[in-house]
């Protein structure tokens, strides 16, 4: 299923054999100096994939298509679609027993090193939210654990070619730990993500966007009009018309899971402002 390796992740990943090195000659391995000091080296031999290093048809079928991102599901957990004021998907959350999972893909440079700007930058507003900061070793590198009153968050990145990964892992208080369950699945989420970063021009860390299979629409619809249609009664008024993709989103195949209703949120800040609204707290 899997292909050989991109030399595009900086520290992380080193191409397979010769061939694959001498393709790529133009992304020469950075110098030493330029390494991750947090790096564990342990991710080498796995994701996240660039689309072009699997089998799309396979990978479609085995995981959650999201268009810019094909991400596996946890066993037990949840899909939480998350809408933006316009209408359009914001956010798809896995939620398990344990606390939150959001694995989101962004546009990036060819060169490596974006994931260890964004971390820096988080760990500032993270620290202006009055919370606690560390920086701490993960398998691809470095990882940002902030604690606070009401919740642990924990961020993972990965720098990949034209993109970079970014999950975020939201748990109770005490619960975001690197030993903790919740982490060791967003990891192995992470280890099983594949990229389609597509050829269309986005600036730096823009957001690649979220596109919903056909079928997630459709049950987004039709539980959007039965919630309206429930409050409608409730009023002892008529049924609104229903409005378009703010409903649970359809589980996937061979999988039997309860699926929570999707929320619509306010307009968040950009990646310099607050850490803690753009995640909700």
């Amino acid at each position: 299923m899997f292909g050989r390796r991109r030399k595009d992740r900086g520290s992380n990943i080193e191409a397979t054999d010769a061939a694959s090195a001498g393709a790529l000659g133009a992304y020469d391995e950075p110098a030493d100096e330029e390494y991750d000091e947090y790096a564990t080296g342990s991710a080498a031999d796995s994701g996240p994939y660039d689309i072009d290093e699997v089998d799309e048809e396979t990978v479609t079928a085995s995981r959650l298509d999201l268009g810019s991102v094909l991400v596996p599901l946890p066993a037990g957990g949840q899909i939480q679609v998350e809408m933006a004021p316009n209408g359009t998907p914001q956010n798809v959350h896995l939620v398990t027993q344990f606390g939150r999972i959001t694995v989101s893909a962004y546009a990036a440079p060819k060169s490596p090193g974006q994931w260890r700007e964004v971390a820096a930058e988080l760990a500032e507003t993270l620290r202006n939210d009055k919370a606690e900061v560390s920086i701490e070793s993960g398998p691809w590198g470095r990882e940002l654990h902030g604690r606070t009153a009401n919740a642990d968050l924990r961020f993972i990145g990965v720098d990949g070619f034209r993109w970079m990964i970014r999950c975020v892992v939201a748990a109770p208080s005490g619960n975001a730990g690197t030993d903790s369950e919740l982490v060791g699945i967003a990891r192995s989420v992470i280890s099983g993500t594949v990229v389609r970063r597509g050829s269309e021009p986005h600036p730096v860390r823009t957001p690649l966007p979220i596109v919903l299979p056909e079928a997630l629409t459709r049950q987004l619809v039709a539980a959007q009009e039965q919630q309206q249609q429930a409050a409608a009664q409730q009023q002892g008024a008529a049924p609104a018309q229903p409005a378009p993709r703010t409903a649970p989103p359809e589980q996937p195949a061979q999988q039997t899971r309860q699926v929570p209703p999707a929320r619509q949120t306010p307009p968040r800040r950009g990646e310099s402002g607050s850490a803690m609204q753009q995640l909700g707290f």
